[in-house]
This record gives structure tokens, C-alpha cells and sequence, in this order.
């Protein structure tokens, strides 16, 4: 079912199905819930870090999945509401289990352009004297190989569509502030 399909059906937003429990994000560069390191904040927009992608380790999928998305969104970004989308990725082959550090994506990934305007990883850089923000990395187990999603889908569309064909997601959240 392509995206325009998914749209029309009125698709529900949130992930479910059986075994969610069990599927489980982890890294070796974020502990939930602490504040992300330099290494893996943006470097521009007056913030002045590495900007790579920190590692990252998910396991317990469940029966079914044909595929992965990442998505990495700041829902305390003074956006007006849309929060800030730092890294949107697809079409992850089913076989991989991790990104390594400043991860060189597998064959078959797509990355969508963020808010920053292109694709690829980029790191947090909330406003100056801005309370933490929360930095959530979501994977999803999908139910298709590869979604159907225009040459310029935006990170909303494409977020829309991961979740209407999830079967299970797992969060990883870190915070930041400067």
C-alpha cells in the first residue's frame, strides 16, 4: 500500500502489535536519560560539536519484520508545536541490527531530508539558556521491505508512513542543553 493509500484509510499513528515489548534500543553512547556528549552535537548553528551519529544496538524485533526506520526527533524544539526532526532513515535491511558510530548507512537505507534541511545525522543544537531538550531515538520494525514514499517525502510524511506500517518500536532518549 503506497503512502497516498495510507493517507485516504485514515491509518492509525501509533505503533502496535504483539512483541513490542521485547524490542529494545540501546547504545554504548547514550545512556537513556543523560545528556549526549559533545561528539554527537551539531556543529553549526552556534553549537560547536563533532556531529557523528552515536552508535546504536536494537534487538527483540518481532516475527514479521521486513525492515527498519530510525527516526530522531526533539519534541522541545520552539517550533510551534512539530518539534525538530534530526535524522530520518529507511528501507534499513531487516539482517542489521546496529549503526556503529558516525554510521556509514547499509546498502538499501534511504535517509530523508531533516529539519536542517538535507539528509544525514545532525545532532542537537537546541537555543541558548533553553531548558534540556529530549533527544528521542526511535526505531521501528517494520511490516514492508522498502516504503513507498515520494523523492521528496519530508520528515513528517515519512514518519507517518513508519508508523502506520510498524509492528513494534523502541526508544532511546537523551537530553541537551547549552
Amino acid at each position: 500500500m503506497n503512502w497516498k493509500s495510507w493517507i485516504g484509510a485514515g491509518a492509525l499513528l501509533a505503533a502496535a502489535g504483539g512483541g513490542a515489548a521485547a524490542f529494545e534500543l540501546k547504545s554504548a553512547d547514550i545512556a537513556p536519560g543523560a545528556t549526549i556528549a559533545d561528539t554527537f552535537v551539531f556543529k553549526g548553528f552556534g553549537c560547536a560539536g563533532g556531529n557523528l551519529s552515536p552508535a546504536l544496538d536494537w534487538s527483540g524485533a518481532p516475527e514479521g519484520t521486513q525492515s527498519f526506520a530510525l527516526l530522531v526527533h526533539d519534541p522541545d524544539a520552539p517550533t510551534g508545536g512539530a518539534g525538530f526532526w534530526h535524522w530520518v532513515v529507511t528501507d534499513i535491511p531487516a539482517s542489521v541490527h546496529s549503526l556503529p558510530r558516525g554510521a556509514k548507512l547499509p546498502d538499501g537505507a534511504r535517509e530523508i531530508a531533516t529539519d536542517f534541511g538535507a539528509p544525514g545525522y545532525g545532532g542537537p543544537c537546541p537555543p541558548q539558556g533553553d531548558k534540556p531538550h529530549h533527544y528521542n531515538f526511535t526505531i521501528y520494525a517494520l511490516k514492508s521491505a522498502k516504503l513507498d514514499l515520494p523523492p521528496n517525502a519530508t520528515a513528517s510524511l515519512t514518519g507517518f508512513v513508519v508508523n502506520a506500517n510498524a509492528l513494534a518500536k523502541a526508544t532511546l532518549t537523551g537530553t541537551y542543553s547549552r
